[in-house]
């Protein structure tokens, strides 16, 4: 469920807001002078609703409407296409993630839905409060580059500019551009496409832009960052798995795990995720300290039918098995870090037989899905983790940029990244939804002109090509309000 405090102060804010405004409209000494206030300003208040609109940018607007004039029609007709199969495109894609909710919703499991597409977003439910900052400064962004398109392909087609602006609903922020109507419904319905179809066209080149960015950061920052020697720690959550005297700290770099060599954060995942799949990794101990390291308690068998042969006491110590020539499977209580610090690592007996001194390969005897996994992060010892491997993946936090210079802060890039990445998936979904046929978004005159330039001579009759667009346009609303109902149901209410 949606957090509370959260509710609380989202409704309490409004409703301060909301009451302030009906105050000063109900005072006949402060009404006159108050509405003049809002209006000279631009700004217009409503239940859960904050909009202001200026003039102040027109000269801009219309400054990038006359630039290369050859160049922007081509610009604008390219996001024309776009546009139309962005239209069709969107009803696949909502019709698919619908599918996969449903599915998830009969299976009552939550596995597969980090692999939707679309995802409704909710602040302190599946968006860190911590990340807020990038959300809605990215998600503003991407309003203003839409209605930046917008305004500069109105102009270019000779449409009245009346002004920009921006609001605030609910704690969503957005931008609008407002236009002459008039003049919309007098140019062709290619010109109309060309307007309506700039929004999305934007939002889309925004998206790319970003994730040329967000790949080749490596290359913008390698003046003072470095990457591929290592992952470098920059967070380590309280009282995790890699925490503690013996574990990771911020700023240590991470360059293995096993034998899995970590030269990023790829790496790490794709580390974990392989420990964690194939079976747990041996060590290669000398034959002389296995004969002196016979268990020093009874072996019994744990429920899952492993073998247990410690003390239940020690908290050094560990039990691993091993085999001879004499016999299949024996088990020896050893102690954990002495016997991994500097061993080769090995799945056979075989493995170790390098040298002309006789060595077992041990294998921790551990519970179903346990693993031990040495971590190393140079120069200090080796981190030695007990656990089910993705409880190391979330106890600490990486970034592939390492400071070349002391006066650097690792946060940098990290916030860069992360920044880019909401930018790619907000301005790209910000395309994708307002490209659906549905009331009040860009896809319901994205439809209108598209089937007035193209069935107008097929269906002669302007009453039945808008009855048509009015029923794609129901069912795209349903599809969207269906997408948008289920996949706050799924966060939220499981």
């Amino acid at each position: 469920m949606i957090p509370i405090p959260v509710v609380v102060c989202v409704v309490g804010g409004w409703c301060v807001v909301y009451l302030t405004d009906t105050v000063l409209k109900s005072s006949s000494r402060l009404k006159i002078g108050y509405e003049s206030w809002l209006s000279s300003n631009g700004l217009a208040l409503s239940p859960f609703h904050i909009r202001w609109q200026t003039g102040l940018f027109n000269r801009l607007f219309a400054r990038c409407a006359r630039l290369n004039p050859h160049f922007l029609f081509l610009w604008f007709s390219a996001g024309l296409v776009f546009g139309v199969v962005a239209m069709f495109g969107s009803v696949v894609l909502l019709s698919r993630t619908l599918l996969q909710t449903l599915a998830q919703m009969m299976s009552e499991s939550p596995e597969g839905s980090n692999e939707q597409v679309l995802q409704v977003v909710v602040p302190g439910v599946n968006l860190p409060v911590s990340q807020l900052a990038y959300f809605f400064i990215a998600i503003l962004i991407s309003g203003v580059i839409h209605e930046f398109g917008h305004g500069v392909a109105a102009l270019r087609e000779q449409v009245r500019f009346n002004g920009f602006g921006m609001f605030v609903f609910v704690i969503y922020p957005g931008a609008f551009v407002d236009l002459f109507t008039t003049h919309l419904q007098l140019i062709s319905p290619i010109q109309q496409l060309r307007i309506f179809c700039a929004g999305v066209w934007h939002n889309f080149m925004l998206c790319v832009v970003a994730l040329s960015s967000l790949l080749l950061l490596p290359l913008f920052l390698f003046p003072l960052y470095s990457t591929g020697t290592g992952a470098l720690v920059t967070e380590v959550v309280e009282g995790s798995a890699a925490s503690g005297p013996r574990g990771l700290f911020v700023g240590d770099l991470v360059t293995q795990l096993e034998d899995c060599p970590v030269q990023g954060v790829e790496d790490w995942h794709f580390c974990i995720r392989k420990l964690s799949q194939s079976a747990q990794t041996g060590y290669c101990v000398h034959s002389t300290s296995m004969q002196l390291s016979l268990a020093t308690g009874r072996v019994y068998r744990r429920l899952d039918g492993t073998m247990e042969c410690c003390n239940n006491g020690t908290l050094t110590d560990l039990c691993f098995s091993y085999s001879n020539n004499l016999e299949s499977r024996l088990y020896a209580c050893l102690p954990a870090r002495k016997t991994m610090e500097s061993s080769r690592t090995c799945r056979l007996n075989t493995d170790c037989q390098t040298d002309f001194t006789s060595s077992l390969c041990v294998v921790p005897s551990l519970e179903n899905q346990t693993r031990l996994i040495r971590v190393r992060h140079p120069p200090q010892s080796n981190m030695l983790f007990l656990g089910y491997p993705p409880h190391l993946q979330m106890a600490a936090s990486l970034t592939n940029f390492i400071p070349r210079f002391g006066f650097l802060h690792f946060d940098l890039p990290v916030a860069i990244e992360t920044f880019c990445k909401y930018l790619v998936s907000l301005s790209g979904a910000l395309a994708v939804v307002n490209a659906v046929p549905c009331f009040a978004l860009d896809g319901q005159w994205i439809l209108a002109s598209f089937l007035e330039a193209t069935l107008s001579s097929l269906v002669t009759e302007k009453n039945n090509r808008e009855l048509l667009g009015f029923f794609i346009l129901l069912g795209g609303s349903t599809l969207l309000a269906a997408n948008v109902a289920l996949g706050l149901w799924m966060i939220t209410a499981r």
